[in-house]
């Protein structure tokens, strides 16, 4: 029983070895890959494969729109009142712009970050945060952006826009920022 348990293993490994085929060689000696493409050689599907540009970054830098200080899609930022994670009226128009965009191109991503400022424990801080990059994403999701463009995260009190301790730098650091592929 003993010889049966330890001769299987060696029985199993030397069939697997004989099964496995030479590396192809150039004539020297020297191992040559199997570049011919095909699906039994690489497993890569070349229906699937994706050439890359080195001139082409991808991102913000196809869209002149997305950086255009004229353009409503320039704004990633939308602000929330004090302890709350409702998007106010006025940034409205700002959201549904950006998801007209992200709709009509649907290979782009976004991450939305929900910042606060710096009253509160981290803990709550971080909630609050996750609660507004949410509700962002939430309000993209209605207007038709699928779920796979959007990511949220909380950044809580981490990434202040404006360092005072003032109502004028807490209003400004209580906000949730939508950055584009390229930009995270």
């Amino acid at each position: 029983m003993n010889c049966i348990r330890f001769a299987l293993p060696l029985i199993t490994a030397g069939l697997l070895a004989a099964c496995s085929s030479a590396p192809s060689t150039d004539g020297q000696g020297a191992t040559v890959e199997d570049r011919s493409g095909g699906a039994a050689s690489s497993g890569v599907d070349a229906n699937r494969v994706v050439s890359v540009n080195a001139d082409n970054k991808g991102g913000v830098a196809n869209y002149p729109e997305l950086t255009d200080s004229k353009s409503i899609l320039s704004k990633r930022s939308v602000l929330f009142d004090y302890n709350s994670y409702v998007i106010k009226s006025e940034f409205g128009p700002l959201v549904e712009a950006h998801a007209k965009f992200l709709v009509a191109h649907p290979k782009m991503k976004m991450l939305i970050q929900g910042n606060t400022d710096e009253r509160g424990s981290r803990e709550y801080n971080l909630a609050l945060g996750q609660k507004r990059a949410d509700a962002v994403k939430k309000a993209l999701s209605l207007l038709g952006v699928s779920e796979s463009q959007l990511e949220s995260v909380s950044l809580g009190e981490e990434k202040p826009s404006c360092s005072d301790s003032t109502e004028t730098c807490w209003s400004a650091n209580r906000r949730g920022d939508m950055l584009y592929s390229g930009e995270f």
